[in-house]
């Protein structure tokens, strides 16, 4: 149950889904820890739900470590972890960098992979805690001139199952979350002629918040999110 736990920590904060995220665990009695590269643009989230910022970068193990290690002894250790990075390299297959699609490897499946390994270390020792990826389309479907975001994807999924069936028998719920569709915000309207057709970010935030609740005699491994009219 939700109660049960005291801090959450949310991993590639920002606007959006992380924010929503921020405001309804806040709300919940939660302190939430908000982990970024490039804190300042978190300011007026801060004030917002009084949570606290820490900088650093997901992909470099030192960093992840120092992390858990401030997390813990400012606001305790996370019983709620959740990695929210995102890695968008896009075109055509002859002609990407390399070195991009290595860095967008590091953000995505080599950062999920560090956080998780230390938030599964802190929850081993008192044999509880949930641990949340956020997915996309990308998931489960690789699309054209997207291999780099696709590899990514694929690669946390993979993850996030793994993690689930060996740590779910030492009390912690791991969950992959498949957001199947485009997030609402102000950049990206939705067409006047399909209302709700883009992810409201707070009725996501929500559906992470229940499987946070879940009872333990019903947990979720995976759920996949989209708006009335996406196909899948």
């Amino acid at each position: 149950m939700i109660e049960n736990f005291k801090t959450a920590l949310i991993v590639g904060a920002g606007d959006g889904l992380s924010a929503s995220l921020a405001r309804q665990l806040s709300a919940a009695g939660l302190a939430v820890a908000l982990a970024a590269r490039d804190t300042g643009k978190l300011a007026k989230l801060l004030h917002e739900t009084g949570a606290k910022a820490f900088t650093g970068d997901a992909s470099r193990p030192a960093d992840v470590v120092r992390l858990f290690e401030d997390v813990e002894t400012r606001l305790g250790a996370p019983g709620v972890v959740i990695y929210n990075v995102a890695a968008y390299i896009h075109g055509p297959i002859v002609e990407i960098d390399p070195s991009d699609v290595e860095r967008s490897l590091a953000n995505s499946a080599f950062g999920a992979f560090l956080v998780g390994q230390q938030a599964a270390r802190v929850m081993v020792a008192r044999n509880s805690g949930v641990i949340l990826f956020t997915g996309a389309t990308a998931s489960v479907k690789g699309y054209a001139q997207s291999a780099p975001f696709a590899m990514g994807k694929f690669a946390v999924r993979a993850l996030a199952q793994s993690m689930a069936r060996e740590l779910g028998p030492q009390g912690i719920h791991v969950a992959h979350v498949l957001i199947d569709g485009p997030i609402r915000n102000a950049r990206r309207p939705e067409p006047a002629d399909k209302p709700d057709s883009h992810l409201d970010p707070d009725a996501i935030a929500a559906a992470y918040l229940h499987l946070i609740a879940q009872p333990r005699s019903a947990w979720t491994q995976e759920l996949d999110l989209r708006p009335w009219c996406e196909r899948f």
